[in-house]
């Protein structure tokens, strides 16, 4: 397993994230996601495991202050969330072209 932890440090289900691959003595690498965001290549293969709009954490402030509920273009909005690491939501975990966000565990159980 190639494990990528995308998150913020001082988000509550990204620390739940890295205690629960801890604990399975799992391998996994953090990026931090207020230092460094995602690449485009990176942001391609999580969307086509997930899909553009589960990556948006439609509660931030700025979901809303760039008015992103009004904008319905997908090239757009993902350059919206290539330069605004604050819009995804976190944690979001990848094994190769496997990908999850949020806290899922039940998935994880399930890749090898």
């Amino acid at each position: 397993m190639n494990i990528q932890i995308f998150g913020i440090k001082k988000c509550f289900d990204t620390k739940k994230a890295e205690r629960w691959f801890k604990e399975r003595r799992i391998q996994y690498q953090l990026i931090d996601l207020d230092q460094k965001g995602l690449s485009k290549g990176e942001l391609q293969s999580i969307k086509a495991a997930v899909g553009l709009n589960n990556l948006f954490n439609t509660g931030s402030k700025d979901y809303f202050r760039l008015n992103l509920d009004k904008i319905s273009s997908s090239n757009v909005r993902e350059e919206l969330l290539l330069n605004n690491p604050s819009l995804y939501r976190t944690p979001i975990v990848r094994n190769g072209k496997q990908a999850t966000v949020g806290y899922v565990s039940e998935v994880w159980e399930s890749w090898d």
